[in-house]
């Protein structure tokens, strides 16, 4: 991402972390500065044993989800495995809490294997729940958007916009896709959307069942982005970052949203796993007043005045059905997670849940697309006769 960046001359700047953060277990909201969250001794050094343990397992983690060593963690479920590792309530809260913002799942619904791999790829899991050297280090200077716009420019129209993909049919001598704007023809076809969303395509001929079945077991995870605006970075005034993280609902952790210019002054809090089902079901008067209420135990009154609030619930979201990834239920890898990257046929699997590095983040999406782009090239080239 750093060298898209780059190439397209797009800056990105710090994730704002500096001051004083919070941790609320829903009786008391305590702070803290730096990385390590005011909990116990006896509990830092009990999380801190089962990190090491945990890297232990990832570092001896076979490669290949087929390879017999894998099956006795993918029978695991993280929450069995956490059950093991962590004895008190307080350790094993802040364990579910990082789990639940880096995966939109709850530690009972995650497979362990698919635990573990995807802590791997990424470096562990304080890299991925940390911000100076961790995956929320930057942030992007206007969004993530204009690194999609930089890669579509030189294509013009041949980038397709609201244009549903309804179904793929192949053949031997390529690819047809239709679409809502009409039927697309091609030597080859690379599919980037999560499994749960390929699974709703239909297949002519249909893919195989290992495959169909891998793609019905790995749902999306729920992740609802809470963004409240205000006409000053009140927090930063009192010397604190923004920072929130709470093991009981409905928000679990805010952050400090503000854009890179000052402009834009705003928390962003997140609503994840159980807490998120259903989440837009509910009044939106009472959805608000939910989260603010409770992140104002922290932050200060001033929170429950924002100037503007935005809601993105992703499980409403018909092209996502969730976020931010797809998880593989316990038993799924073993049994038919070989598959994920296989092409079928003319067809190419790509998409962030792929990858074999930073699965599940922007990262691991241009991995894969990078990976399958190589597949279809090779494929072209070795049958220089298909249609192009």
């Amino acid at each position: 991402m750093i060298r898209l960046c780059d190439e397209h001359a797009i800056r990105t700047f710090p994730t704002a972390c500096e001051g004083t953060k919070f941790l609320d277990d829903g009786v008391k909201v305590r702070s803290y500065k730096g990385k390590v969250p005011s909990v116990s001794i006896a509990q830092l050094a009990e999380l801190q044993v089962s990190l090491m343990r945990l890297e232990r397992i990832c570092d001896k983690l076979p490669l290949r989800f087929d390879d017999p060593r894998a099956a006795p963690l993918d029978g695991d479920t993280v929450a069995s495995w956490r059950a093991r590792m962590l004895v008190s309530q307080g350790a094993r809260d802040l364990f579910d809490v990082a789990v639940r913002t880096v995966f939109g799942a709850e530690p009972a619904e995650l497979s362990a294997l698919w635990f573990a791999h995807y802590l791997r790829t990424g470096g562990g899991l304080a890299a991925h729940i940390d911000t100076p050297g961790g995956a929320q280090q930057d942030r992007i200077v206007g969004g993530a958007q204009p690194i999609a716009e930089a890669l579509a420019r030189p294509l013009g129209e041949r980038v397709r916009l609201s244009t549903p993909v309804r179904a793929i049919e192949q053949s031997s001598d390529g690819v047809t896709v239709h679409t809502d704007g009409g039927a697309l023809r091609g030597a080859r076809c690379v599919v980037c959307v999560p499994p749960a969303t390929a699974q709703r395509i239909a297949f002519t001929p249909a893919l195989p069942g290992a495959r169909d079945l891998a793609m019905q077991r790995m749902p999306m995870g729920a992740t609802v982005k809470f963004f409240a605006r205000y006409e000053r970075a009140f927090w930063r005034e009192r010397g604190c970052s923004g920072e929130y993280v709470a093991t009981k609902g409905p928000a679990s952790m805010a952050i400090d949203n503000t854009a890179r210019d000052g402009s834009w002054p705003s928390l962003l809090m997140f609503i994840v796993g159980r807490d998120a089902y259903g989440w837009s079901a509910r009044d939106v008067e009472t959805r608000r007043r939910a989260v603010l209420s409770q992140v104002a135990r922290a932050l200060g009154d001033e929170v429950m005045r924002p100037v503007e609030v935005v809601e993105q619930d992703w499980a409403e979201e018909p092209w996502t059905r969730g976020c931010p990834v797809g998880n593989a239920l316990p038993g799924v890898l073993t049994a038919l997670g070989a598959p994920l990257r296989d092409p079928v046929g003319r067809v190419h699997w790509a998409g962030t849940e792929t990858a074999d590095a930073w699965t599940g983040y922007m990262e691991g999406a241009v991995q894969s697309g990078e990976r399958a782009a190589r597949e279809v090239l090779s494929a072209l080239l070795d049958g220089a006769s298909e249609v192009a």
